[in-house]
């Protein structure tokens, strides 16, 4: 069966970095070294090597989406309405369990080959209560390191083109312990003495495991003996040659591998404990870091990963008590390359209006960004080499976000140091447990899944001057914050980056960014900040418009903690026939004439007490008007202590009220809307209880 993966290397050979195929088509194994058309050859590039699945990759697991869900569904219910669809669809299927109301995992009880689930899912598509259905894969995490302990963080410092700056944005903040980082991964090792536990002064709070039990019955993807539980520690993730072609992955894994204490890698990255003469420093200093585990040994299903993504941002989850500490960030460094399909999307459109950031490393395959980061409003991490030109591994392309450093070994030699290793906590054991340790030039750490969580801890010191911002203006500050992309060396030939046409468009080798093929720019911790710091521009603009008539436009504004709004202006930048600003040019509402004809463009900016600014357009027709701005801001700038210990629950901020008050409502996005599930009738009533108690009988439920 297909799954997730984490991204990077492992055991100082190019590993770890999964090579999803789109309806699992089998990409070839590329090695270093490449010429390209009309050029000299470039330097072969370290490549984690990519991996797939091998066999047949088929899953008897599937994604069921529901058109409609009722308010109210016991799991009696849901039997019932999973029955009706499989006798409709003339395909037997058993109750798994559900992700959210809109989205059940079932199983197909039919011989299980590629033609067979794929004729099935065509019918369980065609039902009415059906949005969608989709095979329940495998994802493998994005990068799988090495071994021992070095500290040169150069990523975190000024040292090299691509370094972020982050000893700079340190002079602002630190962070604050007000803002939870969630890391979906492997789990953690709680006992590393940089990370540590949150109740006894480390950064890491209690989490959660949703790694469920296998097919068969077993733990073996799981390896703790045990599906989902509140201890997302990492028991290693180490594979055996019997386990990796054993039924219960169906070919999903590639032979056998150590253990890559990849969460415990990530986590490091973003909240290693600093300034306190110990291992490394993490990208961020105070925000607590949520570890939630749902890769195991070859990677986890979309299923529990999806429910793991809900839970961490303070969704309800069936069976789980709520998480008392939401994440107001999401690092994935997990994926497979293919589209983001509707259920990833559905999900991450529920965090987002929830005002969850989601980050998402872009993929080690060379190719177009994958999934999940390539779905909407999610931000996606290309991978840079220390000269800022792409790491040949990474992928690229219209979805990229923003480049960060993703380590590159330059020296390739028999024993040589990989010179720009992206270091971080890590555990030295192959197969469980052994000593907790570093990675550094011998050890090292290279792949998107490292660049993703940098961004991740400059989302975090961001949110922390600046609670108020939105997912979508986190995301746009964190572009207008980036530095720009370095010119194309004039000591050796290297082709431009290009926007990938297709998932067979590979770019393995170095090449120079753009706009286009890798984002705005290189993540620039200090930039970002500086972003952060601005004030939030709103505007409410009224349902009816007349032409010819005065129109009133309500502004209001939202300062960064520490700042306060000192000054409105509107202007005019273009007029439609008869439009014109005519009252409140220094003030927060502001009167315009309706245009009789083309459109009146009317701009408002604010300034804060430290001169910064932010600005709100209004277009004005003869019959409405409309803006992107936010029609409010409710909530403190300051994020508000997490008390931790115990069960304590973290506080809900106090709403501070926008200067002046334009209206009420919160600030980052309405919530997710559920559909009502639509219950259709069966075959017969005897029937149907029959139907029921069976698969009742033999459905595993998510543990």
């Amino acid at each position: 069966m297909p799954k997730k993966s984490a991204r990077g290397c492992r055991n100082g050979v190019a590993g770890g970095a999964a090579r999803s195929r789109r309806h699992w088509g089998f990409w070839a194994v590329l090695l270093t070294g490449w010429l390209w058309s009309g050029a000299m050859a470039v330097s072969a590039e370290y490549q984690p090597v990519l991996r797939e699945a091998r066999g047949e990759d088929v899953t008897s697991r599937v994604l069921l989406g529901w058109r409609a869900a009722p308010s109210m569904r016991s799991r009696e219910e849901l039997l019932e309405a999973v029955a009706s669809i499989g006798d409709r669809a003339r395909v037997p299927l058993q109750l798994v369990g559900e992700v959210s109301p809109t989205l059940s995992v079932v199983r197909l009880a039919i011989p299980l080959s590629r033609d067979n689930v794929q004729a099935a899912l065509e019918d369980l598509r065609a039902d009415p209560a059906v949005a969608f259905a989709e095979p329940d894969r495998r994802r493998y995490a994005h990068a799988l390191p090495n071994d021992p302990l070095f500290t040169n963080q150069w990523y975190l410092q000024a040292t090299q083109p691509s370094s972020m700056s982050v000893t700079t944005a340190w002079d602002t903040t630190t962070g604050s312990n007000g803002i939870v980082i969630a890391v979906l991964d492997t789990g953690v090792r709680f006992d590393h003495p940089d990370l540590g536990r949150a109740a006894e002064g480390g950064r890491l709070l209690p989490g959660y495991d949703f790694v469920s039990g296998d097919n068969n019955g077993s733990f073996t993807t799981a390896n703790d003996g045990n599906g989902r539980d509140a201890d997302p520690t990492d028991p290693g993730d180490w594979v055996t040659a019997s386990e990796a072609s054993s039924s219960v992955f169906g070919g999903a894994c590639d032979g056998a591998s150590d253990s890559s204490w990849h969460g415990t890698r990530v986590a490091g990255l973003i909240g290693a404990r600093s300034n306190n003469a110990v291992g490394v420093s993490g990208t961020t200093w105070s925000p607590w870091i949520l570890p939630v585990r749902v890769l195991g040994k070859c990677g986890g299903y979309d299923s529990d990963i999806l429910t793991g993504m809900r839970w961490a941002a303070g969704l309800e989850v069936s069976g789980v008590e709520v998480n008392p500490y939401p994440a107001r960030v999401l690092n994935l460094s997990l994926g497979s390359s293919e589209r983001c399909s509707n259920s990833y999307q559905g999900v991450i459109d529920e965090l987002v209006a929830r005002g969850a950031v989601v980050v998402a490393s872009a993929g080690n395959e060379s190719g177009p960004v994958s999934a999940p980061a390539n779905c909407n409003g999610v931000v996606a991490v290309v991978a840079l080499r220390h000269v800022g030109t792409k790491v040949g591994f990474s992928n690229l392309g219209a979805r990229a976000t923003l480049g960060a450093p993703g380590g590159n070994c330059v020296n390739e030699g028999a024993n040589q140091p990989c010179l720009f290793s992206i270091d971080t906590t890590t555990n030295s054991g192959r197969t469980g447990p052994v000593n907790n340790s570093y990675t550094d030039q011998f050890n090292y750490n290279v792949g998107t899944s490292f660049s993703a969580p940098l961004v991740a801890g400059i989302a975090g010191l961001m949110l922390s001057v600046n609670a108020n911002l939105s997912p979508a203006e986190v995301t746009a500050r964190l572009r207008a914050g980036t530095k720009a992309w370095p010119a194309a060396p004039t000591d050796r030939v290297l082709p431009v980056c290009r926007v990938p046409s297709g998932t067979n468009d590979l770019q393995p080798s170095e090449c120079v960014c753009t706009t286009a093929a890798c984002g705005a720019g290189m993540a620039h911790a200090p930039g970002a900040v500086s972003e952060a710091l601005r004030p939030i521009a709103t505007v409410v603009v009224p349902t009816g418009v007349a032409a010819g008539q005065n129109v009133l436009l309500q502004g209001g504004a939202a300062a960064a903690c520490g700042r306060t709004v000192t000054s409105y202006a509107w202007s005019v930048l273009s007029s439609g026939t008869g439009g014109a600003l005519v009252a409140g040019v220094n003030s927060a509402a502001a009167t315009v004439v309706a245009p009789s004809s083309g459109t009146l463009q009317v701009r408002l900016t604010i300034t804060d007490s430290s001169g910064a600014t932010d600005r709100a357009d209004v277009n004005l027709s003869a019959t409405s008007a409309s803006t992107t701005a936010r029609a409010s801001v409710a909530g403190n700038a300051c994020p508000v202590a997490i008390a931790i210990g115990g069960n304590s629950p973290a506080p809900t901020p106090t709403p501070t009220p926008v200067t002046p008050p334009a209206s009420s409502g919160g600030g980052g996005g309405g919530s997710f809307d559920p559909l009502a599930l639509l219950l259709l009738g069966g075959f017969g009533w005897w029937r149907r209880r029959m139907q029921i108690a069976a698969v009742a009988a033999t459905s595993p439920k998510l543990s």
